[in-house]
C-alpha cells in the first residue's frame, strides 16, 4: 500500500505562495488598470461630446444675436420671432443632447467595466436583456413613457427653455427641459417638476403673438361713436410712442360695442402684440384709455382686461371679421317707353305730300326739236364765221 501523497505547503515561506499571490496581483492589477483606463476614456469622451455639444449651441446663439445686433440674448425679444424660436430650441436639444450622452457613456462604461471584472458575466448578456425587457415592460413603462413624450415635445418644439406655458398641472416659465422631466417656474417663484408623460396638453403662450382685449365701460348716455373714436386715438398713440411700437404688431381695433347695461355700454377695443408684452401692453394701454376718457368728462364704471375662452375665442382668433363685400352697385333709373301718338290720315298723307314735294327736285323743261318750231317765227342767227 502506497504512502499518502502530503498536501502543498501553504506557508508563506513556500515559494509556490507567493507565486500564486503574484498571479493573483498581477491580475487584479491588470484589471483595476483597465477600470481606470475605462473610466477615464469616458470621461474624457463624455468631457469631449459635451464640449462640441455646447460649441455648436454657442455658434447657432452666437449667429443669431450677430444677425440680431445684440449682444444679450434677452434682447432677442425685439429680434424676428424665427430668431428667439431658434435660439431657445437650440439650448432646449443642447440640454437633452447632453443628457443622453450622459447616460450613453456610462451605460457603455459600465458593460466594459463588467466584461473586465467578470468576462463570464457577459455570456449570460441575453438573459440580462430579457430581464431588463422585462423591467422595462412592466415596472419601468411609466419612464419610457416619459422619455418618448419629451423627445417628441423637443423634435416638434413644442416647448423650449424661457417660453411662458401651460401645461395643465402647472404655469409658468420654462426653466430646464430633458427627456424625462419638465421645470417650469409659476410666478409665485414655485418651481414645477412636470413629467413629460403627464403632460397631455400644452398651451404655449411665447410663440407666435398674442392679443390685447380691454373692455371699457361707460355712461349709458354717452355717445358711442364719440367714445370709440377717443379710444381708438389713445391707442393709436401707443404704437406710435418709441417706447411701445417694437412690441406692436398691429394697428389697434374697435370691435364695437359689446354688452348694454342698465347702467353702463361696454366697449371692446383689441391690439395685437408680440407673444411676451402682452401684459405690460394691457397695462399702459387701459392708462391711456382712462386718461382719454376722464378727458371727455365721463365717469369710468370699470375697465377691465379680457381672456376669450371657447368657441367665443376659437370665432375672434382673427380678429372683429368686418364685412368685406364691396357694395352693391345702384342702377340708375331707365327712361320710361312710350308709344307715339296717332295723328289723323288726312293730315298725315298731306304732310307726307308737302315733305315728299319739297324733298323733290324740279324736273328740267324739254327740248323743242327744230322741226316742231311755229311757223313764222324766224330761226335764231347763228353767228358767222370768218368764211362767211
Amino acid at each position: 500500500m502506497s504512502a499518502p501523497t502530503p498536501p502543498p505547503e501553504t506557508s508563506v515561506t513556500s515559494p509556490d505562495f507567493w507565486v500564486r499571490v503574484g498571479e493573483v496581483a498581477a491580475d487584479v492589477g491588470l484589471k483595476a488598470l483597465n477600470v481606470v483606463v475605462v473610466i477615464a476614456v469616458s470621461v474624457l469622451l463624455a468631457w469631449l461630446l459635451r464640449f462640441v455639444i455646447r460649441r455648436v449651441v454657442g455658434r447657432i446663439v452666437t449667429g443669431a444675436k450677430s444677425k440680431a445686433n445684440v449682444d444679450d440674448t434677452q434682447a432677442l425679444e425685439r429680434s424676428p420671432l424665427s430668431a428667439v424660436r431658434l435660439v431657445q430650441r437650440t439650448r432646449t436639444l443642447g440640454s437633452i443632447l447632453q443628457n443622453i450622452v450622459n447616460v450613453a457613456v456610462v451605460v457603455i462604461a459600465l458593460v466594459l467595466i463588467a466584461g473586465i471584472v467578470a468576462p463570464n458575466i457577459l455570456a449570460s448578456l441575453t438573459l440580462l436583456t430579457a430581464a431588463i425587457g422585462a423591467g422595462l415592460g412592466f415596472g419601468a413603462q411609466n419612464i419610457v413613457k416619459d422619455v418618448l413624450n419629451g423627445i417628441f415635445i423637443v423634435a416638434e418644439d413644442q416647448i423650449g427653455i424661457g417660453d411662458v406655458v401651460d401645461v395643465g398641472l402647472a404655469t409658468g416659465v420654462v426653466e430646464y427641459v430633458s427627456v424625462r422631466i419638465t421645470h417650469v417656474r409659476d410666478v409665485n417663484g414655485t418651481l414645477w417638476y412636470v413629467r413629460n408623460g403627464e403632460i397631455t396638453r400644452i398651451g404655449n403662450m411665447s410663440q407666435g403673438w398674442s392679443r390685447v382685449i380691454v373692455d371699457l365701460a361707460v355712461p349709458a348716455d354717452a355717445d358711442v361713436d364719440e367714445v370709440e373714436s377717443v379710444m381708438l386715438g389713445a391707442a393709436q398713440t401707443l404704437t406710435k410712442d418709441p417706447k411701445w411700437r417694437t412690441r406692436i404688431i398691429e394697428q389697434p381695433e374697435i370691435w364695437g360695442l359689446e354688452s348694454v347695461s342698465g347702467d353702463a355700454l361696454v366697449i371692446r377695443i383689441v391690439m395685437k402684440t408680440r407673444a411676451n408684452t402682452k401684459d405690460d401692453v394691457a397695462r399702459e394701454l387701459r392708462m391711456r384709455l382712462k386718461v382719454a376718457i376722464e378727458e371727455l368728462g365721463l365717469k369710468i364704471p370699470q375697465l377691465n382686461s379680457i381672456v376669450l375662452s371657447g368657441p367665443e375665442g376659437a370665432q375672434r382668433v382673427r380678429g372683429a371679421n368686418p364685412p368685406r363685400t364691396r357694395p352693391n352697385p345702384v342702377t340708375p333709373e331707365r327712361p320710361v317707353w312710350k308709344p307715339r301718338r296717332k295723328r289723323n290720315t288726312a293730315e298725315d298723307s298731306g304732310g307726307k305730300d308737302a315733305a315728299a314735294s319739297s324733298k323733290t327736285p324740279p324736273a328740267p323743261a324739254p327740248k323743242t326739236p327744230p322741226a316742231q318750231r311755229a311757223p313764222g317765227k324766224p330761226a335764231a342767227d347763228k353767228p358767222e364765221g370768218p368764211g362767211t
